[in-house]
């Protein structure tokens, strides 16, 4: 009874951490976009039909879920286990599958070259790596849109609120 008592604990502890630690220490923590910067997202973002997006740190998955009902192929990357898992349900709940797609990884290790356009949420002190990365792997005319941290050596081509479009 204390053994099972203990491993319980220990397995709450470690999903615990999983949700809340390991996302802070890698990146930003969790904080869902609501649906007025949602709104302000997809219009910065101005897709038509068939682009790419990817949302870097995809959190549950409405903003991938928003840009894949709008006919793009929509790809997020989270690393927060859990929020991976709740973003799939909510995908294949409204039939989305074949458009929008999260993967449980770091954003880091992929390539963005493909994408047309890229969401960002991110804590301030990742953002010049971020811009780096963004840099060297996009494609001319994309288009980065980041809810409130700023790009610093970026002109912002447009801006609604705190969500602000970059072109590269």
């Amino acid at each position: 009874m204390i053994l099972e008592l203990t491993l319980a604990i220990l397995c709450f502890v470690l999903g615990l951490s999983l949700f809340a630690f390991v996302p802070l220490i890698f990146g930003a923590p969790f904080e869902p976009s609501r649906k007025k910067v949602l709104k302000q997202i997809l219009d910065l973002a101005n897709v038509k039909k068939g682009k790419r997006i990817v949302d870097l740190g995809s959190g549950d998955g409405r903003i991938v879920i928003a840009f894949a009902k709008k006919g793009t192929l929509a790809v997020g990357y989270e690393i927060n286990p859990w929020l991976v898992l709740y973003s799939r349900r909510q995908i294949k709940k409204q039939g989305l599958k074949n458009r929008a797609k999260i993967y449980w990884r770091s954003f880091w290790n992929i390539s963005l070259k493909d994408f047309d356009v890229v969401v960002t949420f991110q804590i301030g002190y990742i953002m010049n790596r971020l811009q780096k990365k963004l840099k060297k792997e996009l494609k001319k005319g994309a288009r980065v849109i980041s809810h409130q941290w700023r790009f610093k050596n970026w002109k912002i081509s447009e801006q609604k609120g705190k969500v602000r479009l970059y072109v590269k």
